[in-house]
């Protein structure tokens, strides 16, 4: 079986560990972003793994959704850690 890497943002964004947690409790936008960012994560790892059969072209298609979603989901956490007292901490 062939490993594939796990996008979530808590593993891609370490730092942003509160700002998620907080967006994902006060903003129906973010949740919506992230909802569709982790099913089409969870349709590439499906995918990647051999479970679902999927054309190259249809799992490129998937990947550039995934990264558009990760850029406009990075974004609002950006702007929710100026908002918040001292930016992104390490947790």
């Amino acid at each position: 079986m062939t490993h594939v890497d796990n996008h979530s943002l808590i593993s891609d964004f370490p730092e942003y560990r509160q700002q998620i947690h907080d967006l994902k409790t006060s903003d129906a936008h973010f949740v919506r972003l992230h909802e569709q960012y982790e099913a089409i994560d969870r349709e590439i790892i499906r995918a990647e793994e051999g479970l679902e059969h999927r054309s190259d072209l249809a799992l490129d298609a998937l990947k550039m959704q995934r990264v558009q979603l990760k850029d406009q989901l990075h974004q609002m956490l950006v702007k929710a850690s100026t908002t918040s007292a001292g930016g992104p901490k390490d947790r």
